[in-house]
């Protein structure tokens, strides 16, 4: 109707709901003594009109009223007298909401690089004058990688130009924030979801107009306006957070950051110990430039002193030029689950994970405790009759969680109250299944109840300033144990850490999903860098019923590479990404038997296109979705394998389904 000219539409903006925020404020407008001589001349003059020009002429800035009422005592009356006989100017003055404004950072100066980190700033500088291609940063836990981001930061900023350091999880952004503030204090802008509406507003202004030339957060910080962009760094590169996976548009930070760089001139510095594999197929290629950082570096010359005073022990770890100590990944010891079983040991801990535990808090050391799962049961049913405890929205099993007295569906927040009987049968024998983070704590407890413990995952950290926090006080050695799930499997550098275990290895192994190998061995690696990041050494127990899996092996053994090249292999023979290009399509509907149908209509014209094409490409599906239901919604899709989806696939797609270049998952 439009292009006939039957209607016309436009767009209109609503009116901004948030504006900068101001206070009245007040300065000296004559000089001191000036102003001594005039008020004294006046017979209103007192001791609260006095106070005020005091304590005005020993503050050259303009002083809040209100404040400037409460040190003197002094009225509106007053203030308005001297406002009219020209002793005084009130105003109003903007106040940046700001969210790092009470925060404290101590500055540092740069440490020597060590040669491979010389190498790796070789390169990455050059990249400055001629940005041709993104770099990948490839370098093991602990290896400096942060010190090249923080030296091509200041080398943008050098050059007049803006800089972009992303971080795939919010609570990785105290720490990020810590190292680069200590390095650029007053020029760093803060961007997530966490924020006030009106911190974000005041950001996001900052850095539009060049206040605020460094910019950091998870992926949506990406599109922050800033002018002349010179640099964007991805932290975690691999990190599945990067990919919008929950509304239009369905972009991955990666390769907006990659396209965003191409368009400004801009260097892109993608960053990981365990490089998604695609990244890694593209430098292989030589799309991407690859620079390798091989050597943990375990700290310089000074800290290592001083954090030798305080731990009294003796360094014993290997010189390296320039002043820095290297030391290698701690060794990890993978412990077979089934043989715990048959030795009659049904604890979620092993007997070398309680072993390894007693030497730690003996030792007044710090553990870390992996489960990459929340909550406290997995699943809650009836022994009577196999009842499951559901969700009514999405058909899953509702996870126990006693800390907040509720069973809660962990896709759609659904949640209920915990059962004492069966609803199905009226039985009493409802049993909760699985271990979460909340029961490892509580066998912790009932084990080492002198050990002080730490929960940290979602259920912990929902309050602001959460993150910070109880980082803070693990750092400070307030808690003996760290119980968490993905958030603690990466960015944490605690010298005291000398124990990593791991309670199940195999989670997230074999579910149906083609990337599932993958994220299972980063996630093993990068939790396990988090040992051995001081003078103490450090050591990790990976405790799996599936000890011979690649997976298992390679992180056991630090080794991306032999896992790649058998990733690889297995990805060129089921034909899966990087050797094809996924598409993914999703149909959701209330009734399922429509979801059904609607899914296999798309699905015979697709390839009824596909064979009149003539094309390779080819469909997966119509089948229904790993999680079939969410949110009251039955789900079916279909995975179209092709370069390009836009020849194979309809101009418009009905209402109802989603489509996914690129999915990071298939569940």
């Amino acid at each position: 109707l439009s292009r006939r000219g039957t209607v016309t539409h436009e767009s209109i903006l609503d009116a901004p709901r948030l504006r900068p925020r101001r206070i009245r404020t007040v300065t000296l407008a004559a000089s001191p003594h000036a102003a001594a001589e005039r008020l004294g001349r006046s017979p209103e003059s007192d001791a609260r009109r006095r106070a005020v020009l005091d304590l005005l002429s020993r503050e050259p800035t303009p002083l809040q009223v209100d404040w400037v009422y409460a040190e003197t005592r002094a009225t509106a009356e007053d203030l308005r007298f001297l406002e009219e006989h020209d002793l005084v100017v009130v105003g109003e003055t903007e106040v940046w909401r700001d969210p790092l404004a009470s925060a404290d950072f101590l500055p540092s100066k740069p440490p020597r690089l060590t040669a491979d980190q010389a190498r790796a700033w070789e390169i990455v500088a050059a990249a400055f004058d001629d940005p041709q291609r993104p770099i990948l940063l490839h370098g093991v836990t602990g290896s400096g990688k942060t010190e090249i981001y923080l030296r091509a930061i200041e080398q943008a900023l050098q050059r007049r130009r803006t800089a972009i350091l992303l971080v795939p999880e919010i609570a990785l952004t105290p720490l990020t924030v810590a190292r680069l503030a200590s390095r650029f204090p007053g020029r760093i802008g803060l961007l997530h979801s966490r924020l006030t509406e009106g911190e974000r507003y005041d950001t996001w202004r900052r850095c539009r107009s060049g206040q605020l030339p460094i910019v950091i957060g998870p992926r949506s910080a990406l599109f922050a306006p800033l002018p002349d962009l010179g640099l964007i760094v991805l932290d975690e590169e691999h990190d599945e957070s990067y990919k919008e996976q929950g509304q239009e548009p369905r972009y991955h930070a990666r390769a907006v950051a990659i396209e965003h760089a191409r368009r400004t001139g801009a260097v892109c510095l993608l960053g990981s110990a365990t490089p998604d594999l695609e990244t890694s197929y593209l430098a292989d290629l030589g799309h991407i430039d690859r620079v390798r950082l091989p050597q943990r570096i375990l700290g310089h010359q000074r800290r290592l002193a001083a954090q030798s005073r305080r731990l009294g022990v003796t360094p014993r770890y290997a010189r390296m030029e320039h002043e820095a100590h290297g030391a290698d990944l701690p060794p990890v010891r993978v412990v077979d689950m089934r043989q715990e079983l048959k030795a009659g040991n049904t604890s979620l801990f092993s007997r070398p994970l309680q072993q390894a535990l007693h030497e730690t808090l003996e030792a007044k050391e710090q553990a870390i405790l992996f489960l990459n799962r929340r909550g406290e049961a997995t699943f809650v049913f009836c022994r009577d009759c196999g009842w499951v405890a559901r969700c009514p929205r999405c058909a899953i099993p509702l996870t126990h969680h006693p800390g907040q007295e509720a069973l809660i569906c962990h896709r759609c927040a659904y949640r209920r109250r915990p059962l004492l009987s069966c609803p199905e049968c009226g039985g009493s024998r409802v049993r909760y299944f699985g271990a979460g983070t909340q029961r490892v704590q509580d066998e912790l407890a009932s084990r080492f109840p002198g050990a002080q413990a730490l929960r940290w995952d979602a259920d912990a950290t929902r309050a602001r300033g959460s993150h910070e926090v109880l980082l803070a006080h693990f750092a400070a050695h307030r808690a003996d144990v760290l119980i968490g799930t993905q958030m603690i499997a990466k960015g944490l550098d605690l010298p005291l850490v000398t124990l990593v275990g791991v309670i199940s290895a195999d989670t997230g192994l074999h579910l149906p999903d083609f990337r599932a190998a993958e994220r299972t061995f980063q996630v093993l690696t990068q939790v396990a860098g988090r040992a051995g990041r001081g003078l103490l050494g450090g050591r990790v127990l990976l405790q799996t019923y599936h000890p011979d899996h690649e997976a298992i092996v390679a992180a056991s053994h630090h080794d991306y590479e032999a896992f790649y090249r058998q990733e690889l292999e297995r990805r060129r023979e089921l034909e899966y990404p990087p050797f094809v290009r996924l598409t993914r399509l999703v149909y959701r509907n209330a009734d399922p038997q429509r979801a059904q149908r609607e899914a296999q209509r798309l699905g015979r014209l697709v390839r009824r296109v596909l064979q009149e094409a003539g094309s390779l490409s080819d469909l997966i599906g119509p089948a229904p979705c790993f999680f079939e239901r969410l949110r009251g919604d039955y789900r079916w899709q279909l995975v179209l394998r092709a370069a390009d989806p836009r020849p194979f696939l309809p101009a418009a797609l009905p209402q109802g389904w989603t489509i996914d270049v690129d999915p990071v998952t298939l569940l």
